[in-house]
């Protein structure tokens, strides 16, 4: 039987966790397929340990996991040296570019088969259907080439997660040791994992990549379940902090609060992702108990502050500037730090409309952290999302906004810049709303820097403060190169960019 090879290419600079999605949808073959992992992060040269596995002719299949931004960086021109080094391997893509893009990356010729959402039923089914030359246009989840035509299978129903075998954990750390290469000191703890306890999200959100992938369906494991898998990981590398890499963690108040019980006799650091409106309706006491098991900081979609604007995002539920305000404030109490994320540069109908929502957000955002100063904002400016039948899509196609037509087109510096929302290249955003928005986020970072950035003391983050106090009561965010500088010479850490 055929081997399986995946790669996970670089995704970071430092601090670089375990690769869940591939441990997921690796131990969805453990039993039947024989498979090795090559971590991007990890080699000098990661093409060259790929062909090492490839030249043996065991390897006849090879799956990438490829998220926006730095990962399509280094996987599409590996893709490339694969197809022509290896003409008869089967590559098989998955994750959130190839899944909203998968038109372009069949079209390259370098990807046979893109996984479109969860994997862990489809790819062991491609596999057999392959292994047995049987067919495979039934498989659900599933997008290929047939001619010149891009077929797309029916999506899957999001299945129940705790029956999936457990992650091989032992598996990679044959490969790569773990307890050197995926436990990072951060903010949290001196050995920091990454986890996945649920897949999806509830909601509709048009701006959110998530949604055409799980289509606002969620599934999660038992609290039981991910206390296990943590707890494991903790006693066997020493593991003291867990980041929640779930798309929305906190959609049960009932799981959040039994897993917050488990855990806290463990002393263990843990953060994140929910929404104000769902957490607002937490009771005090829940809130306590997330708290008390080592929570300290929780990520929000707060978006806008504008209710029009928000709507315009079918961010659903029942959130709106007030309670953004509010919540904010009821935090404080329970000392976890709400950071909140806002989209700026959305499209409308003048570029008067455009300036004047930029301007509105930013004076909300001081009005956060009015409310409650440790609140932690994250920037970004509005990257389109392929959601297509949302009428914010179809506004941003009307404006004449396109995706790159090659996929090698994706490895220009200014689109791994739109994948991260620091470059939108929409053509509604003019240079001098971009350059007015980074500048007021330099400021902004001067006067409040976060509270992750660990290499920052009380002398350095006085000094910025000190630096950007004028500027940020007066509304004065032009040209700050002296706060630019220190953050350059201290290397100040972004976490939208460069985690914790």
């Amino acid at each position: 039987m055929n081997k399986v090879l995946f790669f996970n290419p670089r995704s970071a600079e430092a601090k670089h966790r375990f690769p869940n999605s591939i441990m997921a949808v690796a131990a969805s073959i453990d039993n039947r397929f024989e498979w090795a992992l090559v971590d991007g992060n990890w080699e000098k040269d990661p093409f060259e340990a790929l062909a090492a596995y490839l030249r043996t002719g065991e390897y006849r299949y090879i799956g990438f996991t490829v998220m926006p931004g730095p990962q399509t960086k280094q996987a599409i021109p590996i893709a490339r040296k694969i197809r022509e080094q290896f003409p008869h391997t089967i590559m098989i893509w998955g994750g959130y570019f190839p899944s909203n893009h998968a038109g372009i990356v069949l079209e390259s010729g370098d990807v046979d088969f893109v996984i479109n959402g969860a994997g862990e039923h489809a790819f062991p089914a491609l596999l057999d259907a392959l292994e047995n030359n049987k067919p495979y246009e039934l498989i659900k989840n599933l997008v290929f080439r047939s001619g010149e035509k891009v077929i797309k299978t029916a999506k899957e129903d999001l299945f129940d997660q705790d029956p999936l075998p457990s992650l091989p954990y032992d598996k990679v750390d044959q490969f790569y040791p773990a307890g050197q290469h995926y436990l990072g000191k951060t903010w949290m703890g001196n050995r920091t994992m990454a986890y996945h306890s649920s897949i999806g999200c509830p909601f509709t959100c048009s701006f959110c990549a998530v949604v055409p992938l799980y289509e606002a369906r969620w599934k999660a494991k038992s609290a039981e379940l991910v206390y296990k898998d943590i707890k494991y990981v903790k006693d066997k590398w020493g593991a003291d902090a867990v980041e929640f890499h779930d798309n929305n963690f906190f959609v049960s108040e009932k799981r959040a609060v039994e897993f917050s019980r488990l855990l806290r006799p463990e002393q263990m650091n843990w953060w994140g992702m929910a929404r104000i409106d769902t957490m607002n309706k937490f009771s005090d006491a829940s809130l306590a108990a997330i708290r008390e098991s080592g929570c300290r900081m929780i990520f929000f979609g707060a978006e806008s502050g504008s209710d029009k604007v928000l709507q315009a995002l079918d961010k659903g539920g029942t959130q709106n500037a007030e309670q953004i305000l509010q919540f904010a404030e009821r935090m404080k109490q329970f000392d976890i730090i709400p950071e909140y994320s806002f989209v700026l540069g959305l499209p409308a109908d003048t570029e008067e409309a455009v300036w004047e929502q930029i301007i509105f957000d930013i004076n909300f955002i001081k009005q956060v952290k009015k409310a409650n100063p440790r609140t932690e904002i994250v920037l970004y400016t509005y990257s389109p999302v392929p959601t297509e039948g949302s009428e914010l899509f179809e506004k941003v196609k009307a404006a004449g906004f396109v995706y790159p037509r090659k996929l090698e087109d994706w490895c220009n510096p200014q689109w791994e810049k739109f994948d991260l929302r620091k470059n939108p290249l929409t053509p509604w955003l003019k240079p001098e709303m971009i350059d007015y928005i980074r500048n007021f986020e330099t400021v902004l970072n001067g006067y409040y820097p976060t509270a992750s950035d660990i290499r920052l003391n009380s002398p350095k983050r006085n000094m910025m403060r000190l630096l950007s106090g004028l500027r940020y009561k007066t509304n004065f965010y032009r040209f700050p190169m002296e706060i630019k500088l220190l953050q350059r010479i201290w290397k100040y850490r972004q976490p939208e960019i460069q985690g914790f």
